[in-house]
């Protein structure tokens, strides 16, 4: 049942910081003064610091929904205690709060390759939270959640930037965190969003209506500070920083520390699975199938809903299995298997690429866990053969993920090629039409309202009507009632909305100009992205990306500046 936390001090009293407690500090800490420098830091599962307060803080949003399942009473947002500490000020906090958050330390790798340039010490001792910065962590109806602040200032890790976020990036994870969420797919949530008209910081962004690849010019933008939620924040960059130590030995409390880290890992995410009394062997094991299993039905969504990660490093990779960091992130519009949001992702972190993706995290995961099974070659064997499976997996949840989007019991691979190299050819929206056909229509005419290009081609009208009288005999409807009944569960795999960029747009410009009310209706309709909505909101958002905003810099691609 829930319990509502009706005031700041009820807040407070929910404190339960076992990160912090359980793991250790870095021992160097005390000797940096406020840790806001970029610096290597050698060990230690955290840094502690204090976050950077935004100047005046104007509240944009809360979600309603994540308020509503934590138990928060709307008039927290009220409090000044609430507003200051979730826009980085938590001086004045009362105990048993901390003062103090904390950030963490990761690993790089990328598409499976480590690397260590993107350290400015080219160590890696001093890549994670360059601006995420922790500040709670406590258990709210029974489930412990931690609470992250995106653009609280520098730490050691943030390689000289000025650790804010922007309005415009903020905007874009607080809409699209709770969106995901309602998509039905794990993800970090959407707690918060402050900005300040009294910051401002520089970006590299786009010319208007340029058709630019690369940045152009450097725009002020105001900054903003989001409180993105999880369960955790451990990554699988977290877990490889600490393996790599351990195989290098680079110091001698390295196995421990990375030891530590896993079972804490295990102790957040994977309790109720993992009996805490089994050898650490077992639990390796255990904790291997385990997150191949959620990330292998994490990744299937992703594609089920037309979802691209953009840059799906290893650091960007959450060991819970959920969505994590919205930053180069896109959802399709016309459909390319090759669909790529962000100007610096390159063809291996695209659409139809996530599973490879996914599986060179997986592999990294797998080779961070080794150190700590080391000692028995059977034990490392056992260890590769799951790292092996994971192809074999994530094809399989792929397949019934679009048997289940077609709406037919077993996955056809005759229809499915067919079917795709015919959305290729007529260029379809993707969300579009396969809501479309959650319809169940008998020819080409329902789908037109997904096609960009013109359907009069009598040639690809008949490859459509044939594709589709192949389709329908493999549904094998038999009635009405058995039609409809079909339709309902296809539109609740299939969403009707979905939180492309060109909408996404319009609500961070009207936020720069101090209204919000576009980024709230947009929480409204896309934490309903199955319903039918008004005919208003459908004309509005459900239609196809206009060809004027097709190549245009900001719209149709994105760097990754926020």
């Amino acid at each position: 049942m829930n319990k509502n936390i009706n005031n700041f001090e009820e807040l407070a009293n929910t404190s339960n910081y076992s990160f912090v407690e359980n793991l250790t500090n870095d021992p160097d800490e005390k000797f940096h003064g406020e840790n806001k420098n970029p610096r290597e830091v050698f060990s230690g599962h955290y840094v502690s610091v204090e976050p950077s307060a935004i100047k005046n803080p104007i509240y944009i949003s809360h979600s309603k929904n994540f308020f509503e399942e934590l138990g928060l009473n709307e008039n927290l947002l009220k409090e000044e205690n609430f507003i200051k500490m979730f826009s980085g000020n938590l001086s004045n906090v009362p105990s048993p709060m901390k003062t103090k958050g904390w950030a963490t330390g990761y690993a790089l790798s990328i598409y499976g390759n480590e690397y260590y340039a993107q350290c400015p010490f080219q160590t890696g001792n001093g890549y994670g939270d360059g601006r995420a910065i922790s500040i709670f962590e406590a258990v709210l109806n029974d489930k412990r959640w931690e609470f992250q602040l995106k653009g609280a200032g520098r730490t050691p890790y943030c390689r000289g930037a000025d650790g804010r976020a922007v309005l415009r990036s903020s905007v874009r994870e607080f809409l699209a965190q709770e969106h995901m969420h309602a998509l039905g797919i794990p993800t970090t949530r959407s707690l918060t969003l402050f900005t300040s008209k009294e910051e401002q910081v520089q970006r590299p962004w786009f010319n208007e209506n340029s058709h630019s690849r690369d940045p152009e010019v450097m725009i002020s933008e105001d900054v903003a500070i989001t409180t993105r939620v999880a369960s955790s924040f451990i990554r699988v960059g977290q877990l490889e920083l600490f393996g790599r130590r351990a195989r290098k030995h680079e110091h001698p409390n390295a196995l421990k520390e990375l030891e530590e880290i896993v079972l804490h890992l295990i102790d957040r995410e994977y309790s109720e699975t993992i009996d805490a009394n089994l050898d650490l062997e077992k639990k390796v094991f255990l904790l291997a199938k385990q997150f191949q299993d959620r990330l292998t039905s994490l990744v299937a969504n992703w594609i089920r809903v037309g979802y691209c990660q953009g840059n799906f490093n290893s650091d960007n990779c959450a060991v819970g299995g959920f969505t994590l960091d919205y930053g180069p992130f896109g959802f399709i519009d016309m459909f390319e298997p090759n669909y790529q949001p962000w100007t610096g992702g390159g063809i291996h972190f695209s659409f139809f690429n996530q599973p490879q993706a996914a599986q060179k995290n997986f592999k990294s995961f797998c080779s961070a866990l080794k150190p700590l099974i080391i000692s028995s070659l059977e034990s490392i064997k056992k260890l590769e053969k799951i790292e092996n499976d994971f192809s074999k997996i994530i094809q399989s949840k792929i397949e019934k993920i679009w048997a289940s989007k077609l709406g037919i019991k077993k996955f056809d691979s005759e229809l499915f090629d067919e079917l795709i190299n015919l959305m290729i050819e007529t260029k379809v929206d993707y969300t579009i039409f396969f809501r479309e056909l959650s319809n169940i229509p008998k020819d080409i005419t329902a789908l037109e309202k997904s096609f960009y290009t013109n359907s009069e081609n009598e040639v690809i009208k008949s490859k459509w009507n044939k594709w589709l009288e192949k389709w329908n005999s493999l549904l094998n409807i038999n009635s009405n009632e058995e039609k409809e009944e079909l339709s309902k569960q296809m539109k609740l795999i299939n969403p009707k909305y979905t939180l492309r960029e060109w909408i996404l747009v319009p609500a961070y410009k009207k936020a720069e100009q101090g209204d919000y009310n576009l980024v709230n209706e947009l929480q409204e309709i896309m934490t309903n992205p199955y319903s039918e909505q008004t005919l208003e909101i459908e004309n509005k958002y459900y239609t196809k990306k206009d060809s004027e905003f097709f190549g245009i810099a900001g719209v149709s691609h994105i760097s990754c500046s926020s």
